[in-house]
């Protein structure tokens, strides 16, 4: 933390969405930013070299959860995982893979086989994630999927994306780790926060460890992921606490 207080124009600031700016909720179609979180990127925004929102969702998911995200300046969102990038207004991203469509079109059938009605697919364009969280056992649905969901993905070139109550069927060839890494180097960085709360953002926590960069790692606290935990620098309590030490960082840089 101390050189992005001593140098704050070096530092990138990468953050996960789900979680760690937004608290999780059954319905991912119902999430929404934590109300302080676009005003206190604003200020860090203006302060650091660049704030870079790495997950899952596409961007222009995330632009409608999170309203007064488009107006903080330095923002990239790096969506689907780097796939899909939004910057100053305009989304870029290669074509979407064939797999996806197939999958999605197998895959209410694969459940109905399962007996398992009651999760949820989420149709996110470039991926599918099918969600146990409204099921009776969670954690038991999750289970029944794994090996189903791994064969589905294998048949059509996908791989799976394990998270919260949640696995995730997208396209091979990038994680928050790669996409945070290829970041780092596009914009010059000389110091990296990356905060997350997810098995996905491992990836991100690894990036941060092997760039050889000044780093700092946050884990957003939650009693269902326990693994960042272990990895983190540091552990804060959830997205509001996330907000919290954001809104310090930049206090503290302001007073620098």
């Amino acid at each position: 933390m101390k050189a992005i207080l001593n140098d704050p124009a070096g530092a990138v600031i990468g953050l996960d969405f789900d979680g760690t700016l937004s608290p999780i909720v059954p319905d991912p179609a119902e999430a929404v930013i934590h109300p302080k979180a676009p005003a206190v990127l604003a200020r860090l925004g203006a302060r650091v070299r660049a704030l870079a929102v790495v997950t899952g969702r596409p961007p222009a998911t995330v632009l409608e959860l999170g309203p007064g995200l488009a107006d903080v300046p330095g923002l990239v969102i790096l969506g689907h995982y780097g796939f899909e990038r939004w910057e100053n207004g305009r989304i870029s991203a290669p074509p979407p893979h064939p797999g996806v469509p197939r999958v999605e079109a197998e895959l209410q059938l694969l459940l109905d086989s399962l007996g398992l009605r009651e999760v949820m697919v989420e149709d996110k364009g470039r991926a599918v994630a099918v969600h146990t969280r409204r099921a009776p056992d969670p954690g038991a649905a999750l289970a029944a999927l794994r090996e189903p969901l791994a064969k589905l993905a294998d048949k059509h070139d996908l791989v799976v994306e394990p998270g919260r109550f949640v696995l995730e069927l997208r396209p091979p060839g990038m994680d928050k780790g790669q996409a945070l890494s290829l970041f780092l180097t596009e914009r010059a960085a000389r110091s990296v926060l990356f905060a997350g709360d997810d098995l996905g953002d491992l990836a991100a926590f690894e990036a941060v460890r092997a760039c050889g960069l000044p780093g700092v790692t946050v884990c957003s606290g939650s009693a269902e992921v326990t693994a960042l935990t272990e990895l983190a620098d540091l552990v804060v309590d959830g997205p509001e606490g996330v907000v919290e030490l954001l809104d310090e960082l930049a206090s503290a840089i302001s007073a620098a």
